[in-house]
């Protein structure tokens, strides 16, 4: 009979609780960093960095920050500038954060307030609000 090794990363698992901690730590860093306005970008320079999460690669190497500028703004444009400050921000983070390796920082748009917005509205509709209504009575 063989023995088949476990699949340690298996695609389907979530995040362990080490990425989960590593990931929260990095992006408490990072905001205290964007807030500060330790860089000195001026494409930046009167933008407020809204840090969402931080998703880490399971060896901890590559961290996906999800970022959004408040109150709206030019997302991609940030984007592009925090990706130019790619360096200093890891420096920034290996001062705060004690890692065997710096990870490698990818910014992506955080969608996530569009989507709670989404389901807010979702969540009005009549006929979703009727079904709650139903579900409510039932109990």
């Amino acid at each position: 009979m063989a023995i088949m090794a476990s699949n340690k990363f298996h695609e389907g698992a979530g995040p362990s609780q080490r990425q989960l901690r590593v990931g929260e730590l990095i992006r408490r860093a990072l905001s205290d960093t964007l807030m500060r306005g330790d860089l000195h970008d001026p494409d930046l320079a009167h933008v407020s960095v809204t840090v969402g999460e931080v998703r880490m690669s399971p060896d901890l190497r590559h961290a996906t920050v999800f970022v959004m500028p408040l109150g709206g703004g030019d997302v991609q444009s940030v984007i592009k500038a925090l990706a130019r400050n790619q360096s200093n921000l890891r420096r920034a983070i290996s001062k705060q954060v004690i890692m065997k390796y710096s990870p490698e920082l990818r910014f992506r748009a955080d969608d996530s307030y569009d989507q709670m917005d989404e389901t807010r509205r979702l969540l009005d509709l009549e006929e979703v609000r009727r079904d709650l209504d139903t579900d409510e009575d039932a109990d």
